[in-house]
């Protein structure tokens, strides 16, 4: 039972974040404004919401730009996700965009980031703005909500722990190579090959979630983005590697072979998923400068669910890992029987 407790609580860390992933409301956002900028004077802007209630409870909207927030002043609601809210826009605010917030008790305060652009930049406007609002809580635990992503936001424990558990898988498989080439044992060389098969299964698995989301959200199963090709072309690189070992029929020279080329592509692995995509424009986060897990795509109340199930993922991947070697083991040594 010792043995077990890591298999169990990994099994319990993907059930339990997989239905918190699943079954946790979405928190309501602002998700559109009819207006791509504004102007110093009067401006209406028509706000829809997404999971809102705007009839429920009062609501307030204000501007925020370089830190100094415009409020309302009037505000007409249509219905739970529609509204416009009617601003007297000041000139000389300090930056070129401006976020749209929109508070209501229960709801919490719903920013939608760089919502405008701003014509009348200055160095700050002297008259019409006020003091920071006071936040507004949200009431109970409820899912971060991205725009553009909505309910697909989900998809995030799902799709990045099947990746995160392939590099884990192909750091143990580099291991089991240089181990190899340090002492070829043939055991660490089926611990490679078994590392190598598992890693291809979460990389198949992460390719699956990734083109569903990409439909979701990008509007097409596969497109030119540079992670979305690094992914596939590793997958065919350690693809090649099961077809170099299926070439090579001496057991010495074939682990040798696979070891120096399964360093290879760790090395390519991590300059196509990892190098590559900071470098050039790409639609991932934490691609093309845009940090990974910010503000943008990730919520601090969401990280105890994203870290759950990339544990629980990750234990899985060892799981199946040390079954596979497990099997390995006993084959060798039926051979030497």
């Amino acid at each position: 039972m010792k043995h077990w407790w890591w298999k169990f609580l990994a099994v319990a860390l993907v059930l339990s974040a997989s239905i918190a992933a699943l079954r946790t409301p979405l928190a309501p956002a602002v998700v559109y404004v009819d207006a791509g900028e504004v102007s110093a004077g009067a401006a209406a802007l028509r706000v829809v919401g997404y999971g809102t209630r705007f009839t429920e409870s009062p609501v307030q909207a204000y501007l925020e730009n370089g830190g100094q927030f415009v409020q309302a002043m009037r505000i007409e609601v249509a219905d739970d996700r529609h509204l416009t809210a009617h601003f007297e826009v000041p000139a000389g605010l300090r930056e070129d965009l401006c976020d749209l917030i929109v508070s209501a008790p229960g709801q919490g305060d719903m920013r939608l980031f760089d919502a405008f652009f701003y014509r009348s930049k200055g160095a700050g406007a002297a008259t019409g703005t006020v003091e920071a609002p006071q936040r507004t809580q949200r009431e109970g635990f409820v899912f971060p909500n991205r725009n553009l992503l909505y309910e697909s936001i989900r998809n995030l424990n799902f799709h990045v722990p099947m990746w995160f558990t392939m590099m884990l898988l192909q750091t143990i498989a580099l291991v089991f190579s240089i181990r190899v080439l340090s002492g070829g044992d043939p055991l660490h060389d089926r611990g490679a090959l078994a590392a190598v098969q598992v890693s291809l299964l979460f990389a198949f698995l992460g390719l699956i979630t990734g083109s569903v989301w990409a439909r979701a959200t990008w509007g097409g199963w596969w497109t030119g983005d540079t992670k979305l090709n690094g992914a596939a072309v590793t997958i065919l690189i350690y693809l090649a590697y099961l077809v170099l070992r299926g070439s090579v029929t001496d057991p010495a020279k074939r682990a040798r072979l696979a070891a120096i080329y399964n360093i290879f592509a760790y090395v390519l692995m991590l300059l196509f998923i990892m190098a590559l995509p900071r470098m050039t424009a790409s639609l991932h986060p934490g691609s093309g400068g845009n940090p990974a897990f910010s503000q943008y795509d990730l919520d601090a109340s969401l990280r105890p669910v994203f870290y759950a199930a990339v544990l629980g993922w990750m234990g899985i991947g060892t799981w199946l890992l040390h079954l596979q070697y497990r099997l390995a083991r006993l084959e060798i040594a039926k051979n030497h029987a």
